[in-house]
Order: C-alpha cells, then sequence, then structure tokens
C-alpha cells in the first residue's frame, strides 16, 4: 500500500563517487525492483525520484550521485535525521524471465542490487566512466565491468532476457540489439503520480509518463 512517511536515517555511505543512504523502512513495503520512492530533499520543495537498491530486513538503500542541491543534502543527512518518503511508486520490472541478464550504465546500476538478490543473483554487464565510478559494481553479484569507451553493448550476446536501466542513448542502443528487453528510463520527477507530467518521454514514438507507466518499459 502506498505510504508517505516520516522515515530515520541510519547512515550515508560513499560507494566511490555516489552515496548509499540507508533508512529504517518502518512500515514501508520495498515493492517490486524497479519501482521507485519520492524521498524529501532537506531545504527543496520537490522531492527527488530513487529507485531501491537494497532492501536488507528493517532498512531501505538508495544509490544515487549527488550532482545538485537536492541530491547533495540528501548526500549530507546524518544518522538520526528524519525525511518523508512516499513510495513505492511506477511498475517495476516483470521477474517471470527464464534467463536473466542484468544490464546497466552508470548510476543506472541503482536498482540492480535488490534486482539481483530477487533474481538470485543473475549476470550482469555493467559500464561507467571511469573506475572509481566502477566501485558500484561491489553492490551487484556476478558483473562483468566496462569502463569508456568500450560499451556494455559491445558484451551483449543473444538469447537472454535483458533488464537494462541506464542513460537513454545506451537503451535505445539495447533496444536494437534486444527488440524484447525490459528498459528502465530516467527522467525528472515532480509528484510520482502522474499529476505534473514532469516525466513524460518519447518511447518507440509514444509518450510515456514514466511514474505511471514506468519506469520500466517493454523495449
Amino acid at each position: 500500500m502506498l505510504r508517505r512517511d516520516r522515515h530515520s536515517v541510519v547512515a550515508t555511505e560513499p560507494v566511490g563517487p555516489y552515496t548509499l543512504l540507508r533508512v529504517e523502512r518502518g512500515d514501508l513495503e520495498p515493492g517490486v525492483p524497479g519501482q521507485f520512492f519520492m524521498l524529501e530533499a532537506p531545504g527543496r520543495v520537490l522531492p527527488r525520484p530513487m529507485s531501491l537498491s537494497l532492501a536488507p530486513p528493517g532498512e531501505l538503500g538508495f544509490l544515487f550521485e549527488a550532482i545538485g542541491p537536492g541530491t547533495n543534502a540528501l548526500a549530507e543527512l546524518d544518522p538520526g535525521d528524519r525525511i518523508g518518503i512516499l513510495g513505492p511508486l511506477g511498475n517495476g520490472f516483470r521477474l517471470d524471465v527464464d534467463r536473466p541478464l542484468l544490464v546497466g550504465g552508470g548510476i543506472g546500476v541503482a536498482p540492480f542490487p535488490y534486482l539481483s538478490q530477487t533474481l538470485d543473483r543473475p549476470d550482469a554487464i555493467l559500464g561507467f566512466r571511469t573506475r572509481h565510478h566502477a566501485e558500484a559494481s561491489e553492490l551487484v553479484p556476478n558483473a562483468e565491468v566496462v569502463v569508456e569507451p568500450t560499451r556494455v553493448t559491445e558484451l551483449l550476446e543473444p538469447g537472454y532476457d535483458v533488464l537494462a536501466c541506464g542513460p537513454a542513448p545506451m537503451l535505445s542502443a539495447v533496444r536494437e540489439l534486444a527488440p524484447e528487453a525490459q528498459l528502465a528510463w530516467e527522467a525528472p520527477m515532480a509528484c510520482g503520480y502522474g499529476s505534473c507530467y514532469g516525466c513524460v518521454v518519447e518511447v518507440g514514438g509514444h509518450y510515456k509518463r514514466l511514474c505511471l507507466e514506468g519506469p520500466v518499459l517493454a523495449a
């Protein structure tokens, strides 16, 4: 059930250049891998959408890159601080796949630790800008890692049920090679439940509100 509650911060931990924010779960359900939560950013009017990265007992974990005022405010939270969280929201990955392969780029790795655990640690291909960014791959078991200029699509082979998350150019390239892939798209979001139309993207010639129809869409 959808809930908006305030939750205490357990810790903020560096993972390469990224931040892992751990909060007390309370009564929140983790939802399906690929769904997202709206996190209150201290001092900012709008919350920030975050994929769930980890769901250990009693906690929820969110991996993100601090690149603006909102995400920097979240990265600077201290244990015991409390923030509002709404979720889970949107549509996650379909889990009824026979031969899953996780394909991620950059911070698109965020939903994969939870997804990997749910799917019993399938193979993964992860691409990053630098070796420093690639430290996030330690959260995803059985991952083959590439660093620019090598692209994840160079390692992609046929015969897999691809579940992908990353920047739009990467997802478009994956779609060309794996037309049946499940793709988790990224877009700014203001509300998280379809009212603001701030997350509309064009996918395959059709416009989609990612917070309602996604963020995971069929290729």
